[in-house]
């Protein structure tokens, strides 16, 4: 099978009637044999897919052609296996469920770094980073220095961050996760409290993986996706892992191979698939 190309995007964009967009994007990419998830709500949209490299720029050029994605820009990796196993379309009420409607990115937004940027702005000991990850995905892998709020689902880091982050205490704040969406409303619920300096890595983990050398990135670890291919390193290339049936901690192979259990919980790794 040829190498399959993986494309990875978000943008947030006022849809009055995002349930008239999923009819024509679900047959573009059944048209294209594009596999994966596509989630689309008023504030925008939100996806990963894969498929050949011309069926993936089929489905790009497709939405590009709406006037309100003219501007999408995506991440781009590849896979040896189909990373997704069918196609799914999905209306939601937020794209990356916060919960804070007044957390609007399209008003409120933290300033980009570029990821050439971003290890001397984690590097100066008056900014407090962030990882704004569930904790199964901060443990496989984060950035030198960055906090872990310890949460199991985004929608948490609201009342973490009320708790620990105070108007006029932190001047200076960075934040990152997988793509950069959330990011994005994380950065733009700070705002909302008075954080004047926020700060997010554009493009998220992924696309500072891909362009930073190993030898000059603060990155340690893998970075876990939500796809098949379960977590990648530098260069995006794919780290061999797989996800525990019981907790979904993901193990490295090595791990699944010798480990009795899982070490969070008491399900051999031999039991998972």
């Amino acid at each position: 099978m040829p190498e399959l190309l993986v494309a990875t995007f978000y943008q947030f964009v006022s849809l009055e009637d995002p349930s008239s967009l999923k009819g024509p994007i679900a047959e573009c990419c059944e048209r294209n044999e594009v596999l994966g998830t596509i989630l689309l709500a008023n504030e925008g949209i939100n996806a990963t897919i894969s498929g050949t490299r011309e069926g993936v720029m089929n489905v790009l050029g497709f939405l590009r052609g709406d006037p309100r994605f003219a501007n999408l820009t995506w991440k781009e990796s590849t896979a040896r296996t189909p990373p997704f196993g069918r196609m799914r379309v999905r209306l939601k009420k937020e794209i990356v469920t916060l919960g804070v409607p007044e957390a609007d990115p399209c008003k409120l937004a933290g300033e980009y770094v570029r990821p050439e940027d971003w290890n001397a702005l984690i590097s100066d000991p008056d900014v407090l980073v962030i990882d704004t990850r569930n904790d199964y995905e901060v443990e496989i892998g984060t950035f030198q220095n960055a906090i872990n709020p310890g949460i199991d689902s985004f929608s948490e880091l609201t009342d973490w961050l009320d708790d620990r982050i105070k108007p006029g205490e932190q001047p200076k704040v960075a934040m990152f996760c997988t793509g950069g969406i959330r990011c994005e409303k994380s950065t733009a619920l700070l705002k909302l409290t008075g954080i004047e300096e926020v700060y997010h890595l554009e493009g998220g983990i992924l696309k500072y993986l891909e362009e930073i050398p190993e030898a000059q990135s603060m990155w340690e670890g893998t970075c876990f996706v939500f796809d098949d291919r379960i977590s990648v390193g530098h260069g995006l290339a794919i780290v061999e892992h797989q996800l525990c049936p019981g907790c979904q901690y993901p193990l490295k192979s090595e791990e699944g191979a010798s480990m009795p259990a899982c070490p969070r919980c008491t399900i051999p790794p031999d039991q998972n698939h």
